[in-house]
C-alpha cells in the first residue's frame, strides 16, 4: 500500500522560507515521478512542481525561481524548498506520485496522494 506523508508546513511571514518533506513508502520510489500540488481555499488544486525519475524538474510560473524540488532516492524522500514566500502561496500542499512530469508541461493530476500539510504566509 502506497503511503505519502508530508511534513514541514507551518506559518511564516512574507519573504520567509519553509522546507516541505514527503516520506514515501509502499512503492519503488526511484521508479516514480513525484510532484507537489497545492490547494487554496475556494480554488482548484494546482500543480506546483515535479521531479521525474531522471531528475528533470518542472515548476509552475507562479513559483519558478523561488521554489526548488529535490528527491533522495536512498531515503525515499521528496522535498520542496520554498523561498521568498508570498501570501498567495498560502495553501495545503500535497505530495503526489504516479503521474507524468515533463520540464515544459503543466502538471496533470497524479494517482497517489498524501494527506497534505498547511502552509500559511502572512503579510
Amino acid at each position: 500500500q502506497v503511503r505519502l506523508v508530508e511534513s514541514g508546513g507551518g506559518s511564516v511571514q512574507a519573504g520567509g522560507s519553509l522546507r516541505l518533506s514527503c516520506t514515501a513508502s509502499g512503492l519503488t520510489f526511484e521508479s516514480y515521478n513525484m510532484a507537489w500540488f497545492r490547494q487554496s481555499s475556494g480554488k482548484e488544486r494546482e500543480g506546483v512542481s515535479c521531479i521525474n525519475r531522471n531528475g528533470s524538474t518542472y515548476y509552475s510560473d507562479s513559483v519558478k525561481g523561488r521554489f526548488t524540488v529535490s528527491r533522495d532516492n536512498t531515503k525515499n524522500m521528496l522535498y520542496l524548498q520554498m523561498n521568498s514566500l508570498k501570501p498567495e502561496d498560502t495553501a495545503v500542499y500535497y505530495c503526489a506520485a504516479g503521474g507524468l512530469c515533463y520540464s515544459n508541461s503543466p502538471l496533470r493530476p497524479y494517482s497517489k496522494w498524501g494527506q497534505g500539510t498547511q502552509v500559511t504566509v502572512s503579510s
